[in-house]
């Protein structure tokens, strides 16, 4: 299984390959425009950026785990946000 460096990693990638900015990726990815990405949304989201299809629901659901704070299972821009920074750190 990827590691979540790994997995971090390839986001960023994505973001920066084929978005001006990491907002640009976020509203890209809430299809439903809700100011949110659902796990849904997330998973797509992993597809694009080559998170293997065996393990991108498991990662979805850890990154809800992980940055939702409000317990609403979704991740809104500002818990997309702190996951970005975890990133650059």
């Amino acid at each position: 299984m990827a590691t979540k460096d790994i997995i971090l990693g390839k986001l960023q990638n994505l973001i920066t390959e084929r978005f001006d900015n990491p907002e640009d990726a976020f509203h890209f990815f809430d299809k439903n425009g809700d100011g949110t990405l659902s796990k849904k949304e997330i998973v797509k989201l992993l597809k694009q950026a080559e998170i293997s299809g065996f393990i991108r629901g498991i990662v979805a659901s850890k990154l809800i785990d992980g940055y939702s704070k409000d317990g609403d299972e979704t991740v809104s821009w500002e818990e997309f946000k702190a996951a970005l920074d975890e990133i650059k750190e």
